[in-house]
């Protein structure tokens, strides 16, 4: 038995979920297509570094925004890489943070660009940026980026112990169920909020739409964002959660983690490191399992004897 870095296996469910998903899937080739157009030139750049400028000066003018040191630096908005999700996540703070920045750059290639294929993406651009749906899924996957995100950077840290990593992972498995059952309402409020602020058309959840595809059904706004997006999302994130740390490889982690010598093996339990003969059992006989807690309890004591000698 074995078990992946659990960082990379957080990478891993938010691929799954990406990938499985056409809205999300969408939705991210979109935000590629929208970094690349507003950064594809120096001067596209310049012209976002001094939009947010002028809007920062603004804001701090009417202390809608606070000074200080380290407060309001530059930023731009960053190309997310295709293997590490932490970027995505940023890119999408970024986006939430820059929007009337971008929708003016866009605005400008729309408008300016002599290259008639340029301007019809621009144009394609804005049209999904006023969209609704891009909105949600935005608001969506920013906070479940955000969970994994934390999360991800605990787990690199070279002091983390298996101990902590397990409960953290525990923790976020009931964050995310809490979240499945409560956050609803949360992230409708968040979206509809940031569309009445940028001027994107609301919609009414109990208005009917056709669904796309061949089979052209008739389902309302709630149903599609609520039960096709929201619930898949989250139900999937869960399921990819639950597959990816199983609970074997939890156990075996548990077991190693009884080996920490770490403050004089305060982790050690012999119970604990029993059930490897049940991880393993083809290298334990039935012997084995009857001389082990013997064999566990004269360990620890040696070692508790070695450490007072020496102390």
């Amino acid at each position: 038995m074995y078990v992946h870095c659990f960082s990379h296996q957080l990478q891993l469910v938010v691929v799954a979920v990406a990938k499985s998903i056409m809205a999300v899937k969408d939705f991210f080739s979109y935000v590629s297509m929208i970094v690349n157009t507003t950064g594809a030139s120096c001067k596209r750049k310049d012209q976002l570094l001094m939009l947010e400028h002028k809007k920062l000066v603004k804001e701090l003018n009417d202390e809608v925004r606070m000074s200080g040191r380290g407060q309001n630096q530059e930023t731009s908005l960053a190309r997310p890489g295709d293997t590490r999700w932490g970027s995505h996540y940023f890119t999408l703070l970024r986006l939430c943070s820059m929007w009337p920045s971008v929708e003016k750059v866009l605005e400008h290639v729309r408008d300016d660009t002599t290259s008639s294929d340029i301007r019809s993406s621009a144009r394609g651009l804005l049209g999904k940026m006023n969209s609704y749906e891009f909105v949600f899924v935005m608001h969506l996957m920013t906070y479940l980026l955000g969970i994994t995100n934390e999360l991800s950077f605990s787990l690199q840290k070279k002091d983390q112990n298996i101990v902590q990593a397990m409960s953290m992972i525990d923790t976020m498995k009931v964050q995310l169920h809490d979240f499945r059952m409560t956050g609803w309402e949360m992230i409708l409020q968040g979206v509809n909020r940031f569309c009445e602020v940028n001027a994107i058309p609301l919609i009414h959840m109990e208005d009917t739409i056709t669904r796309p595809g061949y089979k052209r059904q008739s389902i309302t706004n709630d149903h599609y964002y609520r039960v096709e997006i929201f619930n898949e999302v989250v139900d999937l994130t869960i399921q990819e959660q639950n597959t990816r740390f199983s609970e074997a490889s939890t156990n075996l982690l548990r077991c190693m983690a009884c080996l920490d010598p770490r403050n004089n093996f305060s982790q050690f339990n012999i119970d604990q490191l029993m059930r490897f003969t049940t991880l393993y059992p083809e290298d334990f006989g039935p012997g084995d399992y009857l001389l082990f807690p013997q064999l566990l309890l004269d360990f620890i004591i040696n070692v508790h004897f070695v450490h007072c000698f020496f102390r």
